[in-house]
C-alpha cells in the first residue's frame, strides 16, 4: 500500500460497502480465469483496464459461490439477529441442494452428507485429515462487516465458529478469523497490515507460526507451499497484493495475475482492498455489471445496489453475543 494514496478519507459507510461489494467484485473478476497460470490478467488485459469478460462458464459481472455464501451469511444474521449456527448451515444447506454451478469439493462433501450442523465438518475432517481450503475465507467479508463493531476478540470468534461450520481443520478457522480482524482494522480506517502482528496474537498458538510466516512482509506467492486454494497461500496472496499495489483496482488486478483459484483469491483481496480504499474506489465497468444468483432461492439475483443496501444494514445491526455451544471451539 502506498501511504500517499487518499484511503484516510475515506468514511465509514464507504469502507463498508466497499468491503462487501469489493469482495463481490473480485469474485466475478476472477471466476474467467480460475486455474490458469501466473499472468493471465496481464496476458488478457496488457493495457492494465480490465473488464468483466466473463469465460468459463461465467457470465461478465456474474459471482461465484464465494459471493452467494456470503450472501446466505449475511441474510442468516439479520433476520437471526446474530449468530445462529443451525440456520446458517441449513441456509448453506438449501443452497447446495440447488445446483449452484460451482461448489468446492469439501464444502459440497460436507452440506450434503446428511449429518447435523455441528458434526457434519468434523466427521469429514475425522474421515480425510484434511480441510485447510479457503473456502472459509471466500465467505467472509459479510460477517467481518457485522461483527467489526464488538472488537477484536468477538470478531474473531465469530469467524472461527462460522469457518467451524464447513471446515474441520482449525488452520481454516484460524485463517478466517485473521481475515475478520484486518477487515474490521480496515473499517476503522486503520492499516491492516499493520495490524497483522496483533491479529497473530490471538491466533491459536499451534497455528501461529505457520500464519505469521505466510502473512510476513517478505513472503511472496511463489514462496507458497501449496496451491493457493488453500488457506495460507490465499489469505498471504491477499495481503502481498494490498502490500504491493496502491489502489483497489491495481490490487485485484495483481490477485488475478497470481493465476490458480483467480475468484476466491481476488474475493479475499477485494474484501481488504474495499475496505481500505472504498466503494468510490471500485471502478463502474465493474460493479454495473454485477450480480449474484442465488441456487436454491428461486430466481433470486442481488445486483450492486442491493449488495450496498446488505452491507449498510449489516454494518447498522447489533449482534448478540456470539454463542458459546460448538463443539470442539
Amino acid at each position: 500500500m502506498n501511504p500517499t494514496n487518499d484511503a484516510g478519507r475515506v468514511d465509514r459507510p464507504d469502507r463498508v460497502a466497499g468491503a462487501v461489494v469489493g469482495s463481490a467484485v473480485g469474485d466475478a473478476l476472477g471466476a474467467p480465469f480460475e486455474f490458469g497460470p501466473a499472468g493471465v490478467y496481464t496476458a488478457r488485459f496488457p493495457d492494465g483496464v480490465g473488464t468483466m469478460c466473463g469465460g468459463g462458464g461465467w457470465d461478465p459481472g456474474e459471482a461465484t459461490d464465494d459471493t452467494q455464501m456470503a450472501v446466505l451469511v449475511a441474510e442468516s444474521l439479520l433476520e437471526r439477529g446474530g449468530l445462529d449456527l443451525p440456520d446458517m448451515f441449513g441456509r448453506f444447506c438449501r443452497w447446495a441442494a440447488g445446483g449452484p454451478k460451482d461448489i468446492g469439493l469439501q464444502t459440497e462433501d460436507v452440506l450434503t452428507s446428511g449429518e447435523a450442523w455441528d458434526l457434519a465438518a468434523a466427521l469429514h475432517f475425522q474421515v480425510n485429515g484434511r480441510a485447510a481450503g479457503n473456502g472459509s475465507l471466500m465467505r467472509a467479508a459479510t460477517s467481518a462487516v457485522y461483527f467489526a463493531a464488538s472488537g477484536r476478540t468477538a470478531t474473531m470468534d465469530a469467524a472461527r465458529r462460522i469457518a467451524a461450520l464447513t471446515h474441520g481443520d482449525r488452520a481454516a478457522w484460524e485463517g478466517t478469523a485473521v481475515l475478520h480482524e484486518l477487515i474490521r482494522v480496515a473499517l476503522d480506517g486503520g492499516d491492516p497490515l499493520f495490524a497483522v502482528p496483533d491479529a497473530l496474537a490471538d491466533v491459536h498458538e499451534d497455528h501461529r507460526g505457520r500464519w505469521a510466516r505466510v502473512l510476513a512482509p517478505g513472503w511472496h506467492p511463489d514462496a507458497a507451499t501449496e496451491f493457493n486454494g488453500a488457506v495460507w497461500p490465499c489469505l498471504g496472496t491477499a495481503l502481498w497484493a494490498l502490500r504491493t499495489t496502491d489502489s483497489y483496482g491495481n490490487a485485484l488486478a495483481a490477485a488475478v495475475d497470481a493465476g490458480g483459484d483467480t475468484d476466491t483469491v481476488a474475493a479475499v483481496t477485494g474484501a481488504l482492498a474495499g475496505a481500505v480504499y472504498g466503494f468510490g474506489a471500485i471502478p463502474a465497468r465493474w460493479t454495473e455489471p454485477l450480480h449474484v444468483p442465488l441456487p436454491g432461492y428461486g430466481d433470486r439475483v442481488l445486483r450492486t445496489p442491493g449488495l450496498v443496501d446488505l452491507a449498510r444494514r449489516l454494518d447498522g445491526a447489533s449482534p448478540r453475543a456470539v454463542p458459546t455451544d460448538f463443539r470442539g471451539l
